[in-house]
């Protein structure tokens, strides 16, 4: 087991540098720079800067360099603790994402727990009593949030919350706490917003686990074993929750890899929409700025994001089926 988990922790390790080097070779493929896109926004507001100028700003970001050159001093800062700095606003990497990352990590957790903690039961329940009234409305339910884009979901609900409620509940804090400092009430309230922004970024997951735990429960409980478990007695709560659910856990579990990046990458849009503080926003301005460095710390946060999730999927599967064996 240890020396699993070890194996495991060194391969993701080199998967971070391999997504490191892919991240900032595909940043680097449109054509220009960040002075390039620099010149262009002050073109369009009327100023410029000359050619000496732009120059000395690409040798001060060192864009001069050849991109080998310019990967080997963005690796050489990550190993001091050090992004870079964030050309566009002329601030380390680290300050500009700031607490925008642990909100982005605070919106992505609650909504990969909720998802579990909705889809889980749901799942079970519609496997055990297939094609019921509530089997349907599921299944209806579950079509509906995979195809509904969650923008368009938090568009629905900024509009009824504001039409019907008379209520703002976009984004993570209220007016008076935004620029506030931290605080248990800041806390509190950020805890009040959250279960909006949560439900439609998990909303799609949720969906799709629904239906991934249902056909698996269904094909697990159509087994020898489970008949026979039922022929010699044992409970019906025992003979579906013992050996089946866990079973059928495998594939729910494995899907842990992608759904952390896939909720960070997703809230993009949702974030702009809903006005929420996360990495998102700030994504997308970076890709158009060209801003390598900022752009680049955001993809390989995502990379290592799908790193630890599979990690943690394949911990997960080991505790849940016994039948997997790891030889040391």
């Amino acid at each position: 087991m240890l020396s699993y988990l070890i194996r495991r922790v060194l391969f993701a390790l080199f998967t971070c540098w391999a997504i490191s080097v892919l991240a900032f070779i595909i940043i680097q493929l449109p054509p220009g720079d960040f002075v390039d896109a620099y010149i262009s926004n002050l073109s369009a507001s009327g100023s410029g800067i000359s050619a000496d100028q732009a120059e000395q700003l690409r040798a001060e970001y060192a864009l001069d360099q050849p991109i080998w050159v310019q990967y080997a001093r963005w690796m050489r800062l990550m190993a001091q603790g050090d992004l870079g700095m964030a050309m566009e606003w002329q601030r380390p990497v680290t300050e500009v994402i700031g607490d925008r990352l642990w909100l982005t990590m605070v919106v992505s957790f609650a909504a990969v727990v909720l998802t579990w903690i909705v889809a889980l039961p749901i799942g079970i329940y519609s496997a055990v009593r297939p094609y019921s009234p509530l089997d349907y409305l599921f299944t209806l339910l579950g079509f509906l949030g995979l195809a509904i884009p969650s923008f368009l979901l938090g568009l629905l609900v900024l509009y009824f919350g504001f039409v019907y409620f008379n209520a703002n509940i976009g984004g993570l804090f209220s007016p008076e706490y935004i620029d506030a400092p931290w605080s248990w009430a800041k806390l509190w309230d950020m805890m009040k917003h959250l279960p909006v922004p949560a439900v439609i970024l998990g909303i799609a997951s949720m969906a799709q686990a629904i239906r991934i735990m249902r056909a698996n429960l269904l094909d697990e409980l159509r087994k020898p074993y489970v008949v026979t478990a039922r022929a010699k007695g044992l409970s019906e709560w025992r003979a579906i929750w013992k050996y089946p659910v866990r079973v059928a856990l495998n594939p729910f579990a494995s899907t842990i890899g992608y759904t952390l990046p896939y909720v960070v990458s997703g809230s993009i849009i949702v974030s702009l929409v809903l006005g929420l503080p996360t990495v998102g926003p700030l994504l997308l301005r970076s890709l158009i700025a060209q801003d390598m460095f900022l752009a680049g710390a955001i993809v390989l946060l995502l990379g290592v994001l799908t790193v630890i999730g599979t990690l943690v999927s394949d911990l997960l599967l080991m505790w849940i089926d016994p039948r997997i064996r790891v030889e040391d």
